[in-house]
């Protein structure tokens, strides 16, 4: 593609940022189905709105139904899904939100490709480490008991390999932490990076 070229804009991301009176981030939420992800991630765009951040929020399920809704659930196209959702998460970054990515993205090359093209010290990593039985416990959409019976095939945690994060920005196991308590937490990430006040 080397007969692409990048247009020298006169707006650029800063001054968005400026703008917006806030730095922009990305806030990517990484487990199993049914650890909480999207709960958690729901009750954050709330408290940072009450803070009058400008915010966006990305879930699985929405993308899947818009996006990317050409993408399957085999590996490659798990990672296609990824790598979209970081490129549309680096243009709203660009335009100063505070982005919120609700995903499973059950590979560690997926994660790390966000954070190139996202950009590392753009990127926080909370990895919701709930353990498999109880999110197989609270089965709130069905999916593991259909994926049990063979009726969903390629289900991460069930016959789909899921590889936790090494080194994530915050670690959250629901079974110990409320989600307020987890929101908490994340907001004291935004602080210390003086995101938010």
């Amino acid at each position: 593609m080397s007969h692409l070229h990048e247009y020298d804009f006169l707006v650029r991301p800063e001054h968005r940022h400026r703008i917006k009176g806030h730095a922009p981030v990305l806030i990517w939420f990484t487990g199993l189905s049914g650890s909480g992800k999207s709960t958690i991630a729901n009750l954050l765009e709330q408290a940072l709105n009450q803070k009058d951040i400008h915010t966006y929020l990305l879930d699985g399920d929405s993308i899947r139904k818009g996006l990317n809704k050409d993408l399957g659930f085999s590996d490659q196209d798990r990672t296609e899904n990824i790598r979209r959702i970081a490129e549309v998460s680096k243009l709203m970054t660009d335009a100063g939100l505070v982005v919120i990515a609700a995903f499973i993205s059950p590979f560690e090359s997926d994660r790390d490709l966000v954070k190139q093209i996202v950009g590392k010290e753009r990127s926080i990593e909370v990895f919701m480490n709930t353990p498999l039985a109880e999110c197989e416990r609270r089965d709130v959409k069905g999916l593991y008991a259909k994926a049990r019976r063979g009726e969903i095939k390629n289900f991460t945690g069930i016959d789909s390999p899921y590889e936790a994060p090494k080194n994530p920005d915050l670690m959250i196991d629901t079974t110990l932490t409320k989600a307020e308590e987890a929101v908490e937490q994340i907001l004291d990430i935004l602080r210390k990076k003086t995101i938010i006040k």
